[in-house]
């Protein structure tokens, strides 16, 4: 692609792609490559100028591959357009951002060349709609901001100020404008993360194993094998099995529905327990994405308990404004000191700055690898005193290796593996990834050799080989769920294992066969992240894991983590979490698998890290896509950034205004200036509230 270097310094790039017209779609293909190489850090590309830029690492020669990227690069390269989400947000946003140029544009092309006759008809007509939505809302007995703002209009109207009923219908138009934007925007960005991040699936093949292929090969009638935890990547009819899928990506309803031969299932939605075979009926990317948004949460869900307060506060002081308006005139008999109450609306700004600065937290939070579904869960992470942390692929690192195999009964390493790497490969849980890159690296080839495979959430996995039932998992499913046995010298083996490692046990027909031993290490940061989230002001950090208690106690030590708690199941890690909420504390929850759904549900705020689990991602409230921990110290601060800001506009505004208020029924201030000030005040802070919130990182 011919393109040329506009501008460079340290780690930043702009770059102009020479070309006549660049379309928006181009301009997602680009920017989703250059945000896919590794070296890059951020990218930016912008579809009227044809420009990208971006920022990367600093290394060196990532200069040069970033120039080779860009001279490779092609719109027609399959690899690039896979990358791009069916919706990427750049047509809604350009959409809104068009309305509020030519609404502003309007409003300055009519007061400067329509005559004033034109100029008063204009504003009559149009406080029409405004007339119409106030007296609406008495009729229904209500006395809220609508009603405030058509009796504001119409007093205007009245007094022959046309110019400054104008201006109020502008600035709620523009206050309308942003929060339709707000809502539609974190719509938009919920349904995204929703979106289907799945590579491959496995295929049926009615002569021989089951085939894992790239889902892009995927076509209608192909029948695809999807089970526990995974996402079902295409919508179809279910062929065979039974399973529990969890349709709130569709429906917003998290209780799971049964579904067997004959029924439908959805691209999106999660198997939550159980296996099918779903024959596909739609290819990728029909639809499935306007069927989330359809579907969604309407738009309390998303705003924060303080934006609604705020919100409110709006509607209730729209009695004691139109009570001071009448109580002005009855003492002062003077028209311009009572209309004071009027030209001074505190919904203006408080339905301008609110959203956005909502908005702009979600944004930041969006260009810093995070996806936030609303404004509610940020007030929950800034409000939180609580952390709970899963341990596997949360503290510790998501891609654990096997180091060591114990056999147990004639059993060589290379059967214990093939058949362990053979039950987990279906489950994408960072075991048993382990256990599938081990066999991988040995050159282990596993074919499917088992039947219908069942998953025992937080327990392990149990199927049947050649007619005999293998089991593979946790201690307590082996041994005290299944009540395997092992022999006197076996045992002494057993007692004398690593504390350090996680052990997963393999039996078949009731005997224990082989251990394999899992070193996870802890991520590097996770110690500090611990310590600065205390720093940060949350009082408990808690972890929870399978693993036995002399095992928890040694990682707890390393972290410096007071309480912990181990050998939990799901339903234990969603009881704590319960019990802390009832006692009226704020609970986050952070986790990856599939045994941390209950708990990721039962907070106040659920994050999901890294490429965990499906039914993780599904549930979470907040997800983080860069695999690391730094970023719940970002999000800390971006919320409590965000619940700072909120709470300065909002005793700016009501500050501010009551003053106007004030000087407006003293005589000190004339309505036409209370109007200019206040609604100069509001575009102020509703800029103010579009910055952003903390320094790049």
């Amino acid at each position: 692609m011919k393109c040329r270097i506009m501008h460079e310094s340290s780690g930043r790039m702009r770059v102009r792609i020479l070309r006549s017209r660049m379309t928006m779609h181009q301009a997602d293909i680009l920017e989703y490559y250059l945000n896919d190489l590794k070296f890059v850090r951020r990218a930016r590309v912008c579809d009227r100028t044809g420009d990208a830029i971006v920022l990367y690492d600093r290394a060196q020669g990532t200069r040069e591959a970033l120039v080779r990227a860009f001279a490779e690069f092609s719109y027609e390269d399959e690899h690039a357009c896979s990358l791009v989400p069916e919706k990427t947000g750049r047509v809604l946003n350009k959409a809104y951002q068009e309305k509020l140029v030519f609404t502003v544009l309007g409003k300055g092309f009519r007061d400067l060349f329509f005559p004033t006759p034109w100029n008063i008809a204009w504003t009559a007509v149009k406080s029409i709609r405004f007339i119409v939505k106030g007296v609406q809302a008495l009729l229904h007995g209500r006395i809220e901001v609508s009603v405030l703002d058509a009796t504001a209009i119409t007093a205007s109207m009245l007094r022959n100020d046309f110019s400054t009923a104008g201006t109020v219908m502008f600035l709620l138009d523009i206050g309308d404008i942003l929060e339709e934007w707000t809502h539609r925007a974190s719509v938009d960005d919920l349904a995204r993360s929703m979106s289907l991040k799945v590579d491959k699936v496995w295929i049926r093949s009615d002569d021989g194993p089951d085939v894992l292929v790239p889902v892009s090969q995927v076509k209608p009638g192909d029948q695809i094998v999807v089970g526990t935890s995974n996402i079902i990547p295409l919508d179809g009819k279910v062929r065979s099995g039974r399973a529990m899928v969890n349709q709130a990506s569709m429906t917003g309803e998290s209780v799971p529905v049964v579904k067997e031969a004959g029924g439908y299932v959805y691209a999106g939605t999660v198997v939550e327990e159980g296996r099918i075979v779903v024959t596909v009926e739609k290819a990728q990317g029909t639809g499935k994405y306007d069927e989330i948004v359809r579907m969604i949460e309407d738009t309390e869900k998303l705003k924060s308990s303080t934006e609604t307060k705020a919100y409110r506060l709006a509607d209730r002081l729209v009695p004691y404004a139109l009570g001071g308006t009448a109580l002005t005139w009855l003492f002062t008999q003077n028209v311009d000191k009572a209309i004071s109450f009027l030209m001074v609306d505190f919904s203006c700004a408080l339905k301008l700055s609110m959203p956005l600065s909502v908005l702009s937290a979600i944004r930041e939070a969006g260009i810093n690898n995070m996806t936030v579904k609303g404004g509610k869960f940020l007030e929950a992470v800034a409000n939180a005193d609580t952390v709970v942390f899963d341990k596997t692929g949360t503290l510790t690192h998501a891609t654990p290796t096997v180091v060591g195999i114990d056999t147990f009964g004639g059993m060589s390493e290379a059967d214990a593996l093939r058949i362990a790497a053979c039950l987990e490969e279906h489950y994408p849980h960072s075991i048993a990834n382990a256990v599938v890159a081990e066999a991988k690296r040995r050159g282990i080839e596993h074919k499917e050799m088992h039947s219908e495979v069942q998953y025992v959430v937080a327990h392990g996995i149990a199927s049947a080989i050649n007619g005999r039932k293998a089991i593979i998992g946790s201690y307590y499913f082996v041994f005290e769920d299944e009540h395997c046995a092992v022999n006197p010298e076996g045992q002494e083996r057993l007692d004398g294992m690593p504390a350090e490692y996680t052990h997963l046990y393999m039996a078949i027909d009731g005997k224990l066969m082989a251990v394999l031993h899992i070193f996870d290490p802890l991520r590097e940061e996770a110690a500090d992240v611990i310590d600065q989230l205390h720093r940060l002001g949350i009082k408990t950090v808690c972890m929870m894991t399978g693993d036995n208690e002399k095992t928890a106690r040694a990682i707890a030590e390393k972290l410096n983590i007071v309480e912990y708690h181990a050998e939990v199941l799901p339903k234990d890690k969603a009881s704590y979490i319960h019990k802390k909420r009832k006692a009226g504390g704020t609970v986050v929850m952070v986790g990856d698998g599939v045994n941390d759904a209950p708990a990721l549900s039962e907070a106040d705020c659920g994050i999901a890290v890294s490429d965990g689990a499906a039914i993780a991602r599904e549930i979470a409230d907040i997800t983080i896509t860069q695999d690391g921990l730094r970023e719940l110290l970002f999000l800390r601060k971006l919320s409590m950034a965000l619940m700072d800001r909120i709470h300065s506009n909002y005793h700016f505004i009501i500050g501010f205004n009551s003053a106007l208020i004030f000087l407006g029924v003293m005589g000190i201030m004339p309505p036409a200036s209370l109007a200019l000030l206040h609604n100069t005040s509001t575009v102020v802070t509703g800029l103010r509230s579009m910055t952003n919130l903390l320094p790049e990182k």
